[in-house]
């Protein structure tokens, strides 16, 4: 594929720098633009941000001058890791400007003519793409992926749709590192399970997911039945959001079936061998005490997902545990997937 220039707004922040780490060697995108706030304009990124990832910061970026993050010198496409106090505005900017903005962010994940998209899942949902125009004047497009939570739990549970998906009762245990940095005080976390996040990320969980698995009708999604219901929690793990699933299914298959879809399941991402796809989305591990963040995080490069401990649940039918890297496969990884399979399906 001929190389593309990108740029990526909040640039500074945990996700804009999971960004500069996943496309530094990246073989069809290259950063030419980094947008930031108005205090970090003007500087090269080394003096604009601290690094805080393990990766090495790629010298050509740490030499490139952060502008503010507004449209008119950026690339066509643009990732965008920003808050969500200040998202909404600056991607409608970009968008009306005539930009591609692959967000991150909240903001307008759950507009009808939106893509709501983990490629592995629904792909077929960049279709909506072509009603965004006309429902809200942009010459350009914004596609959106899932909350980091949501997209462990949606992956989980898509190959199950088959099986007649019913209900999910979901908790979650999530990393501190979906806070961003500075993140939670240590004085709040260490030791301690917090058992509430703010921002609506429950109701996320419970929304975002029954789009996600919906089927695309007329210039919209009409969301998938499931019942779902989700507690939230922030526990001492530094990457890895844990998610301990109980479903109703209408049919009764066997375990052995079950872990069958999970283990066969692909999408669009696999059948195209997208850079960034995982060979095989998810991975059923048979100990008992997997799957663990500290072990099973960053397979496949952080884009895997990891299941374990499928067993009946004398409430619902069957009851297991998902992990996903949330800031990789939960954030920024997903994001660009979805550039890519934008790109292979000529769409920038």
């Amino acid at each position: 594929m001929p190389q593309v220039s990108v740029g990526i707004l909040g640039a500074t922040g945990m996700v804009g720098q999971q960004f500069i780490a996943l496309l530094a060697d990246h073989p069809w995108f290259t950063v030419d633009y980094l947008g930031a706030s108005e205090r970090s304009a003007g500087k090269q990124f080394r003096e604009a941000a601290a690094w805080r990832l393990p990766s090495r910061l790629p010298e050509e970026v740490a030499n490139r001058v952060v502008e503010t993050a507004a449209p008119g010198r950026a690339p066509k496409l643009v990732f965008s890791g920003l808050d969500s106090s200040v998202a909404g505005e600056i991607e409608a900017a970009f968008a009306r400007a005539g930009h591609i903005v692959v967000s991150n962010s909240r903001n307008y994940r759950m507009f009808d003519t939106v893509p709501l998209l983990i490629p592995d899942v629904n792909a077929d949902h960049l279709r909506l793409l072509d009603a965004q125009a006309a429902a809200l004047g942009w010459s350009g497009r914004i596609v959106t992926n899932p909350n980091c939570a949501a997209i462990v739990i949606a992956l989980a549970l898509a190959p199950l749709r088959q099986f007649g998906l019913r209900s999910a009762l979901v908790t979650t245990l999530q990393a501190i590192s979906g806070a961003g940095y500075p993140g939670v005080p240590s004085w709040d976390i260490l030791g301690n399970v917090i058992p509430h996040i703010g921002g609506g990320e429950e109701e996320k969980i419970e929304t975002e997911t029954r789009k996600i698995l919906g089927s695309l009708g007329q210039g919209r999604i009409e969301d998938h039945p499931v019942r779902l219901s989700a507690t939230t929690t922030r526990v001492p793990v530094q990457n890895g959001h844990t998610a301990s699933v109980s479903v109703g299914l209408e049919q009764r298959p066997p375990p052995e079936a079950i872990i069958d879809a999970w283990i066969t399941f692909k999408g669009r991402p696999q059948e195209m061998a997208l850079p960034s796809a995982p060979p095989q989305p998810l991975v059923y591990l048979g100990e008992q005490n997997r799957p663990q963040p500290l072990l099973d995080a960053s397979r496949d490069g952080g884009m895997g997902i990891s299941i374990g401990r499928l067993r009946p649940c004398p409430l619902a039918d069957y009851k297991f545990v998902a992990l996903g890297h949330n800031t990789i496969r939960g954030a920024a990884g997903t994001a660009i997937l979805n550039a890519e399979l934008m790109h292979r399906e000529g769409l920038l």
